[in-house]
């Protein structure tokens, strides 16, 4: 019996010629198998290198997406990474600005421009600001009217910072434990965003606790006015009697649904000569300093030592408009303009404002080109006033009417405690009770 092909076969021919035939066959079936199977070892190798070419591309993919997002970040978009996470620190801005062109300090009066939502816009644009204003702690020294300017307002709120110690150690955020980093120059970031009539010109660590205006000592105030032919003495003696404790309801806008307390503490007083003269004319200038001031306060008092300056008011009118009892209600009298007031500074216990150098010195820049802008602007005026006619030369159709010459009548004085007066304290507040009554408990 012989194989032959795998298949039995009984018969056979010669047994040594079946099994070569045998062997033949299996070597050949080895063969085939060996290039069988090296066609299947190159088909998986193909298999693996297109897999590893996927993954590849994938990872490709991956890192440059994650580099994509890491330049994002760089460029400052977090608006996705919590507050929490970001580092930051409680400090004061001290501010300057000229209030001229806007409606006063605050933003609360939704009137732009304000001063306030020029320094926010500044705050975002530079990404400063964590959050947005309620969540900042912000506070404010004072609040300052339409047109008033200022060389030394003081605000407060949580920034951006290097600092990179837990928000809870209260010791490093004064002291500014910031490892390698240096802090940012708050003041350079800060000015290059603001227009140019407002300037951070300080910035210094606060305590948590530190707010603004309850923290404050001090204030001071300056008004700038021309001599002319005021009396400054009298002014001066009259100016001292505000010194001291006082309540100031005759001397202020009286705010009587928020303000139930008018005494107000003033610790110094001065009138004095400026170095500022134009033509023979002498600038002078009104210095108050006090804890604390009413609304409208300096600038009534401003008007009524302008009223003595001029004699048409004696000095002892400032005794009887102090003394509540005497004169329960103000007289009516205009207020003095806003423009030459000026918060000078605002003081504080530990709060010492720094300021790096080199924006000190693009502050004493920028300053110095805005008062050449503004003498600039001077000068075209008094140029303007060169220019008109001489009175000798004025239309006659203009100074006659029906040949009779037209002489303007010279305002009478009307003594401030003969004239109209306001509303007491006590009948304002029961008017406005009443009113509060009436709304909320309409008429059936």
């Amino acid at each position: 019996m012989t194989i032959s092909g795998g298949k039995v076969n009984p018969g056979g021919d010669d047994p040594e010629s079946a099994i070569e035939t045998e062997l033949m066959f299996l070597r050949n079936r080895v063969k085939e198998l060996e290039v069988e199977n090296a066609k299947l070892l190159s088909q998986v190798s193909s298999c693996q290198c297109q897999q590893m070419e996927v993954k590849h591309d994938r990872s490709v993919s991956d890192s440059n997406s994650l580099v994509r997002r890491r330049r994002r970040l760089r460029k400052g978009d977090d608006n996705n990474i919590p507050s929490h996470l970001i580092s930051k620190r409680y400090i004061a801005l001290k501010i300057m600005y000229f209030g001229k062109r806007f409606y006063g300090f605050s933003a609360e009066a939704q009137m732009e421009p304000s001063i306030e939502s020029e320094i926010f816009k500044a705050l975002e644009r530079t990404r400063l600001l964590v959050g947005d204003k309620k969540q900042s702690n912000y506070s404010r020294c004072g609040r300052t009217d339409r047109g008033v300017s200022s060389t030394g307002q003081v605000i407060a709120l949580f920034l951006r910072s290097r600092l990179k110690t837990p928000p809870g150690d209260f010791e490093a955020h004064v002291n500014g434990k910031l490892g390698e980093r240096p802090e940012y120059d708050y003041v350079r970031v800060l000015n290059r965003a603001l227009p140019d009539d407002i300037r951070v010109i300080g910035w210094s660590p606060a305590p948590i606790d530190f707010h603004a205006r309850f923290s404050c000592s001090a204030r001071e105030y300056k008004y700038f006015f021309w001599r002319e032919n005021l009396n400054l003495t009298a002014m001066d003696i009259a100016g001292k009697k505000f010194v001291g404790e006082h309540d100031f309801r005759n001397f202020c806008k009286m705010d009587a649904a928020n303000v139930h307390c008018y005494t107000r503490r003033v610790t110094f007083f001065e009138v004095s000569p400026c170095q500022n003269s134009h033509e023979g004319a002498q600038l002078c200038t009104f210095t108050m300093r006090g804890s604390a001031f009413l609304w409208h306060q300096i600038r009534c008092m401003v008007s009524v030592l302008f009223m003595i300056g001029q004699g048409v008011e004696s000095v002892d009118v400032i005794d009887t408009l102090l003394d509540t009892t005497k004169t329960p209600r103000k007289p009516q009298y205009l207020l003095a303009s806003e423009i030459p007031l000026v918060l000078r500074t605002c003081e504080f216990e530990n709060v010492n404002f720094i300021c790096s150098s080199g924006a000190a010195e693009s502050l004493r820049s920028h300053f110095k080109n805005e008062s050449l802008t503004y003498q600039l602007e001077s000068v075209i005026y008094q140029e303007a006033l060169r220019n008109c006619l001489p009175l000798g030369n004025v239309s006659t159709d203009q100074s006659l009417c029906n040949g009779v010459e037209k002489i303007k009548k010279r305002a009478v004085h009307v003594p401030l405690l003969s004239r109209p007066t306001e509303p007491s304290y006590e009948e304002r507040s029961v008017k406005l009770k009443s009113r509060q009554h009436e709304e909320t408990c309409p008429p059936v």
